[in-house]
């Protein structure tokens, strides 16, 4: 018997019973649609997080003050004072795999215009900050390196805090006070939207790091450099040799611990992804759940079919079909029944992706490999749970099925 013959048989019996194929069919539909949902979700918010990372800038190393030890209690990152703008400069001038790099130290402080106020992150850094971060003006211009050695009273705001001190007003050429000091505001950035952290990065200040550092804060050291090197490769590479330069200019013994920490945009993209990586085959195994169940649905509805038909599989192999007929027959069934699941199922769940997109307002990306596994998965359910009650067919004594009532 060819295969046409047998997928039209096929068919023929479980068209017999519409409702019972369909139902069985509802366990690989909802298992499908429920993989290829969750696998775009998984997909979409890696991608938000990527997005989150790119918005760091390019080929970005992050120096930031380390932890240190004192009466055997070892205090967080930032707790060490060690950090400088000559530390900064010493990276720049030693090490030619960093191009351009920007101190930066921020705190939070209540900021009022008019009948206004909201309390924000105050950053104090150098004009070439946004050049490392790619993080351009939506009007008026950043202070300049002038203003910065002055520790001039001047700053440039996100478009989170241009919206709650000014609402509909021009904020240029507007003064604020930030505590008790009067600022200039020289510009507004562009939007960037959340961190991957879930940080609102709009909802900040930024002023000259020496205007932060004297008349905010009162101290002389930094939190962090942010740096770009001349390549994702070199970024990568000059983390040894500012490691070796910073432990030379903070005089570190050998064996003791640094005092600073040293991030990779790399580092931190690897941790994204593998953390999005072991989310989505988390949930996707979950998912996946109702796929075997499906299959147990199919291999039940199929031993119950065998049962019914058992008179039908007596006369068959009396007019002269073998094992292989049978068992070809029922095995085709199964796996006709889990493919049409399945390709019900990635519409349900492509329809289920563009909804939770539009009304939950989450970014999800379809992926073309769960489409692909989903469709793998399906036919390797039917074959898996189906060969079974084919088999039990196939070994049905004729004489003993044309008794059967």
């Amino acid at each position: 018997m060819d295969f046409m013959n047998t997928f039209r048989l096929a068919l023929r019996a479980l068209a017999r019973n519409k409702m019972r194929s369909a139902l069985t069919m509802l366990g690989i539909i909802i298992g499908v649609g429920a993989v290829i949902a969750v696998v775009s979700i998984g997909q979409g918010a890696n991608y938000k997080v990527q997005q989150g990372i790119a918005a760091m800038g390019t080929n970005a190393v992050f120096v930031a003050a380390g932890s240190n030890r004192a009466g055997g209690v070892r205090q967080g990152y930032g707790g060490v004072k060690t950090l400088t703008v000559d530390d900064m400069n010493a990276i720049l001038r030693e090490i030619p795999l960093i191009k351009q790099a920007a101190p930066s130290l921020a705190n939070s402080q209540q900021v009022v215009y008019g009948n206004q106020n909201w309390n924000t992150r105050v950053t104090g850094t150098t004009p070439n900050y946004f050049d490392i971060r790619t993080w351009p003006v939506q009007s008026g211009s950043v202070f300049s390196d002038e203003e910065v050695d002055l520790a001039a009273n001047v700053c440039v705001i996100g478009t989170t805090v241009a919206k709650i001190l000014f609402l509909d007003e021009d904020p240029i050429g507007k003064t604020i006070r930030i505590g008790n000091l009067p600022f200039r505001v020289d510009g507004v950035l562009e939007s960037k939207g959340q961190s991957n952290v879930g940080q609102d990065q709009d909802d900040v200040i930024f002023a000259p790091y020496t205007t932060v550092q004297r008349k905010i804060q009162g101290i002389t050291w930094l939190q962090t450099i942010n740096a770009s090197a001349v390549s994702q490769q070199a970024s990568i590479a000059a983390v040894a040799p500012i490691t070796s330069l910073l432990r030379e200019r903070h005089r570190l013994r050998p064996g003791t611990d640094d005092d600073f920490l040293i991030r990779t945009q790399a580092d931190i993209e690897d941790l994204a992804d593998q953390t999005q990586g072991v989310m989505t085959l988390l949930l996707g195994g979950i998912a996946s759940v109702s796929l075997v169940v499906g299959g147990i649905g199919i291999m039940n509805i199929m031993l119950v079919s065998v049962t019914e038909r058992t008179r039908e599989i007596g006369v068959r192999m009396a007019v002269g079909a073998t094992e292989d007929d049978v068992r070809r027959q029922f095995l085709v069934e199964a796996v006709t029944l889990s493919m049409m699941g399945g390709a019900i199922g990635i519409i349900f769940g492509l329809v289920g992706s563009a909804l939770i997109s539009n009304f939950l307002s989450w970014p999800t990306l379809i992926s073309g490999k769960a489409i692909v596994a989903a469709v793998i998965f399906s036919a390797a359910v039917g074959i898996f749970f189906g060969y079974y009650p084919a088999h039990k067919a196939s070994q049905l004594d004729p004489i003993e099925a044309l008794r059967y009532e």
